[in-house]
């Protein structure tokens, strides 16, 4: 397998920017783990935080520990927009961390 593949495959597997430290590019790699570790972190604490909230309310009975009470405040509790940026942030720097790597390796091919 081509160096070019490699490094995609790496970076879509594995984690975003694994890809360029296979081409020897550290400092790319590090860029994107670092954005996508950032907004991984923010989008798994808001999932994190939302969910302590509705713990707490099934815990001192506000809410019936019914799947369908639940659902519906997970849906109308979180913060929809703030999560699909952040998912959308995620998707983003993945595909760019895959196309970016591939690029590389053709270059350095």
């Amino acid at each position: 397998m081509k160096n070019p593949m490699k490094a995609a495959l790496l970076s879509a597997v594995l984690y975003p920017g694994t890809g360029h430290f296979f081409l020897k590019k550290k400092v790319r790699g590090a860029l994107f783990c670092l954005i996508f570790s950032i907004s991984l972190y923010f989008l798994v604490s808001d999932m994190i935080i939302n969910t302590m909230q509705i713990l707490d309310q099934i815990n001192n009975g506000e809410i019936s520990l019914n799947i369908t009470v639940i659902s519906e405040l997970l849906a109308t509790n979180s913060d929809l927009q703030e999560l699909n940026f952040n998912m959308y942030i995620l998707i983003i720097i993945w595909f760019l961390s895959i196309i970016d790597s591939y690029r590389l390796g053709l270059i350095k091919a």
